[in-house]
C-alpha cells in the first residue's frame, strides 16, 4: 500500500526502503523501477475446486474506521472459492492497516491478524511513521483491476491497483487535512504474496508497490 506523500517524504529513507505505502496524491516517494511487478499481466492459476473456506468462520478482529474514511473495491467475485477468499481477506488487510494508524498503534492486533513475516515488519514501520507524526488517513480509496493467482492449497498472489486521488493525511494535533494535487503518482500498482494459515485466513507475507504505474492510470 503506497500512500501519504508529505508524511512519507519526511521519512524518505525509511519509506523507500519499505517498498510499501509511500505517499498519496502527488507524493513522489514511490518505489522506482521498470514499472513491472511480477504477475501483473497474467493469471496463471489453476482452476481451484470450490471448497469451504475456514476464513469465513475465523475469529476475525472487528474493524471500525472513522466515518470520513471510505473504500470502494471494484473487484467482483470470481466464482472460485479460494480466489474470492483471497480478495475478501485482502480487503480486510487494507482496512486493518488504516485502523492501526487511526488507533496510533504500530502493534495493533487487527493488522497483525492479516500480515506476517517481512510484510508485518514493513507495515509496522510504516504505521510508526504515522504515530510519530500524530496523523491518520482520511478521504476515499478505490481498488480495481485485481488479478488473483492461487498456485497451491495454501499459496496465492494478488496484483491490484489503488486510486489515492481522493485520499489524504489528517493531522491530529492541528486537525488539518493535507490535500495534495492529483498526479500520475496518485495511482499505485500492488503485488502481494499470501499464504493460508491454520485458521484458514489468507495472510500477506510480502508486499511490493509501484507508484505511477501505467497499468493503473485512468
Amino acid at each position: 500500500m503506497t500512500r501519504r506523500p508529505r508524511l512519507l517524504t519526511t521519512a524518505a529513507a525509511g519509506a523507500t526502503a519499505l517498498l510499501l505505502l509511500t505517499g498519496c496524491g502527488g507524493g513522489d516517494g514511490g518505489s522506482k523501477g521498470n514499472d513491472k511487478i511480477a504477475g501483473a499481466d497474467t493469471d496463471t492459476s489453476p482452476s481451484a475446486s470450490p471448497s469451504p473456506s475456514a476464513s469465513e468462520a475465523a475469529d476475525r478482529p472487528k474493524i471500525e474506521l472513522p466515518s470520513d474514511l471510505s473504500y470502494t473495491f471494484d473487484w467482483p467475485k470470481t466464482g472460485n472459492a479460494d480466489k474470492d477468499a483471497v480478495l475478501a481477506d485482502s480487503e480486510q488487510s487494507i482496512k486493518a492497516v488504516d485502523l492501526a494508524i487511526t488507533n496510533q498503534n504500530a502493534l495493533d492486533k487487527a493488522y497483525l491478524y492479516y500480515y506476517e513475516g517481512e510484510a508485518a515488519a514493513q507495515t509496522q514501520q510504516f504505521i510508526q511513521l504515522y504515530v510519530k507524526a500524530a496523523a491518520r488517513t482520511t478521504g476515499s480509496y478505490r481498488y480495481y483491476d485485481a488479478v488473483v493467482n492461487v498456485s497451491g492449497p495454501k499459496t496465492a498472489s494478488l496484483v491490484y491497483c489503488e486510486d489515492q486521488s481522493k485520499a489524504y493525511d489528517y493531522y491530529l494535533k492541528t486537525k488539518k487535512t493535507d490535500k495534495t494535487a492529483v498526479t500520475k503518482n496518485s495511482y499505485v500498482l500492488y503485488a502481494t504474496q499470501m499464504n493460508k494459515n491454520a485458521k484458514g485466513v489468507w495472510v500477506i507475507e510480502k508486499l511490493q508497490s509501484q507508484r505511477g504505474s501505467s497499468k493503473c492510470q485512468p
